[in-house]
């Protein structure tokens, strides 16, 4: 059977589905960039934006991708030849250590491999060994979004003042914001970096950073800024343009607009709540399949799995085989292994991922694990009966 007919879906964990209210609100012709609503709309855009991250500091906007906050909220913060400690728990914490090694940043890693969160004594361990206080900064990823790993970040920042450190605590939400519940300035987080293209709703090409007074203080301290990168012309604007360091991002600003304004009229714990209910339907449907067949969560603990995508281990090639079928006959794409090879299975064809981030409700989601459970049934694959069915009752429940 062609999967050619319809509406094709992607169920990658970023770039999630468009609304089409974000979709209807880019289509129009090029605005004026010197005055304007396009002008006119930017404070009450960024104060929303605070408010997804719980934060009544500050946010930056950047025409880039998540690697461009990254390098951001490093540039602002930490100078070449200073330290800071990454905590990885998966692919994308060893590439915010990356972007830091490459600024010429000293890293002191911490790897937690890729199926469990942080551990809060051997952080504390870390910290408290830096008499001197060389760490300037903590890195640590909310949500990984190769391993769907979610980090307890408010723990971190207990731990780091348990240990009397005054490190900034740094958290990447690029795959948690608007899906996974973050409360920036409640946890104690003084620079969070984001992206438009998960839990935004917002086609990718925009970066955030968010960061306080203690991060701003710090900037201060900083001697040399690129100017494509400093913060500081971006939240302090004298001229339009300077927001965006030169020509504004027109119609991704138009889409970001009506994403938030779906997300204030839905409200953000009941985002969260969405998610929450989302994600346990995937689980359900996981455990499902998985006790009569090789499927497996990567995270065995509901508690440390994040609520926007799912990792799953079904042994090589399965797994790569498994997304081809299902996109080539239902018509929906799977995220893939990315980040999770071993020596034995180095191209990570025995794994693949589910995003339920954004503009997800149940019955796309049902078509999704539908899908899933067609290319099990296709391919021979062993795997347990009533997994949807166990998903809707997730669904269904009060």
């Amino acid at each position: 059977m062609s999967g050619a007919g319809g509406r094709p879906y992607l169920a990658i964990p970023g770039p999630s589905v468009m609304p089409d209210r974000v979709l209807r609100a880019m289509n129009r012709a090029s605005p004026n960039i010197y005055a304007g609503e396009l002008v006119d709309m930017m404070p009450k855009l960024v104060a929303d934006l605070c408010g997804v991250a719980r934060t009544k500091g500050h946010a930056a906007i950047y025409i880039g991708n998540g690697h461009a906050a990254w390098e951001a909220s490093l540039a602002n913060t930490v100078q070449p030849g200073e330290k800071v400690l990454v905590l990885a728990t998966g692919r994308f914490g060893h590439g915010w250590a990356e972007v830091a090694e490459a600024r010429g940043i000293e890293v002191q890693m911490l790897d937690f491999g890729r199926q469990a969160p942080v551990d809060a004594q051997a952080v504390e361990d870390a910290l408290r060994a830096d008499k001197a206080h060389e760490i300037k900064a903590v890195l640590v990823t909310h949500v990984d979004t190769s391993s769907s790993v979610l980090n307890d970040v408010a723990g971190v920042r207990a731990t780091m003042d348990a240990a009397g450190h005054p490190a900034l605590l740094a958290a990447d939400c690029i795959a948690s914001l608007a899906c996974d519940r973050f409360e920036m300035d409640a946890w104690g987080v003084d620079v969070m970096v984001a992206g438009s293209q998960k839990g935004l709703m917002t086609p990718p090409g925009l970066g955030f950073v968010f960061f306080n007074d203690k991060a701003t203080d710090v900037r201060r301290t900083v001697p040399r800024v690129s100017r494509y990168w400093d913060w500081v012309p971006r939240t302090e604007p004298e001229l339009f343009y300077q927001y965006f360091g030169g020509t504004a991002p027109t119609h991704h600003l138009y889409g970001l607009r009506e994403a938030l304004d779906m997300l204030a009229e839905e409200g953000i714990e009941a985002v969260w709540a969405r998610h929450e209910r989302l994600a346990r339907a995937v689980w359900a449907a996981c455990e499902t399949w998985g006790a009569k067949g090789p499927l497996r969560l990567n995270i065995a603990d509901a508690a440390q799995r994040s609520r926007a995508v799912t990792s799953l281990a079904i042994g090589k090639p399965l797994g790569e085989e498994l997304r081809q079928w299902v996109e080539a006959h239902m018509g929906v794409t799977l995220g893939i292994g990315l980040g999770m090879q071993t020596e034995d299975d180095p191209r990570s064809t025995g794994y693949f991922r589910i995003g339920h981030m954004g503009h997800l409700n149940g019955h796309a989601l049902l078509g999704v694990l539908g899908a899933v459970e067609a290319g099990l049934s296709a391919l021979n694959i062993a795997h347990g009966d009533g997994a949807v069915q166990a998903a809707a009752q997730v669904l269904a429940a009060p």
